[in-house]
């Protein structure tokens, strides 16, 4: 383990609607919101932001052209109640299963409502990342993060216990990276990777296959994951 999993950023032009909407749908917990960037946290351990970003493109799922680089699960007591309840505070319904619906928040990052009937609570089962290997990237986030392999399939891994904070990871034929900063091929979203010193943690994070991007503040520096997605190593945060 070189860091762990501090908190899940989503990009977002309007980022108090943006937390506001999930907020309402999820009962969400802001406590950190300033002009750039609003910290919620999720009654079941996870950490979840929104940042200003005002160049952002939202993905127009499954559009390959404007393709999602990732996208969240919730678990939800009742599929139809839910979906109509997102509809009302301005999601958009993009696909019908019979245990799950595909849906576009109102920035456009599609999320899946799944059918959870035995939790009376919405709840955040896991983050999907889109890539091109979903076994290197899933190997890539176990040695950062520390969290075991739990599943691989045809296509799809995930790593983590259930319950405790999972990412999965979703193979995609036509993947397409980001190139942040371009806001032509957006990053859509990222992680931040909480670590106790930085030049401690970079050179391991550097071997396992990231890349240092341009990029770097007090508290966070810029990188690259194998599939291309950026994510931050971050120390002594301050934002909630």
């Amino acid at each position: 383990m070189i860091g762990t999993l501090r908190t899940v950023v989503l990009d977002a032009r309007d980022i108090a609607g943006l937390a506001r909407f999930y907020q309402e749908l999820a009962g969400w917990t802001q406590i950190h919101a300033d002009d750039e960037w609003i910290t919620m946290t999720t009654d079941d351990g996870w950490r979840v932001a929104v940042q200003l970003a005002p160049d952002h493109v939202p993905p127009r799922w499954p559009d390959p052209a404007y393709p999602q680089q990732a996208h969240l699960d919730l678990r939800v007591p009742d599929l139809a109640a839910a979906t109509a309840r997102a509809q009302e505070l301005g999601a958009t319904l993009l696909r019908r299963n019979e245990a799950w619906h595909t849906m576009a928040d109102p920035a456009g990052h599609p999320f899946d409502l799944c059918l959870n009937a035995d939790d009376p609570r919405t709840t955040l089962m896991g983050v999907m990342l889109d890539c091109p290997d979903a076994k290197e990237l899933s190997v890539f986030y176990a040695e950062l993060l520390g969290k075991p392999v739990t599943y691989e399939g045809d296509g799809m891994a995930m790593i983590g216990e259930e319950g405790a904070r999972p990412l999965m990871f979703q193979q995609v034929a036509e993947y397409s990276p980001p190139r942040w900063p371009d806001p032509a091929h957006p990053q859509q979203f990222h992680l931040d990777v909480r670590v106790d010193d930085v030049a401690v943690a970079e050179p391991p994070t550097l071997a396992l296959g990231a890349t240092r991007l341009p990029g770097e503040g007090d508290n966070w520096r810029v990188y690259a994951d194998p599939a291309g997605k950026p994510f931050c190593l971050v120390w002594d945060v301050d934002q909630g």
